[in-house]
């Protein structure tokens, strides 16, 4: 018997501690987030987005990637930036 069953008297709440800790796989609240946070580098359409979403040329937005890495906060304030000094 699962460890987390032990934990109580109650055979109803027993069934409810087990449960609680099975993760779901699908479970749509447990995304890996921090994949987000990048930008594909590496992939023509993640330079591609990039220089669509800031109204830059590609070829800018290559360079952003390869000076600043693919963090995609960093690369959106520089290509903003980037943006504002040439309009």
């Amino acid at each position: 018997m699962h460890e987390a069953a032990l934990l109580s008297d109650n055979p109803a709440r027993n069934i409810l501690l087990f449960f609680e800790e099975v993760p779901v796989p699908d479970d749509k609240r447990k995304r890996d987030v921090p994949a987000l946070s990048k930008i594909a580098g590496g992939e023509p359409y993640g330079v591609r987005d990039l220089a669509k979403k800031h109204g830059i040329s590609r070829d800018q937005a290559q360079r952003l990637i390869r000076r600043l890495g693919n963090n995609r906060k960093k690369l959106d304030e520089a290509a903003s930036r980037l943006k504002a000094r040439s309009s």
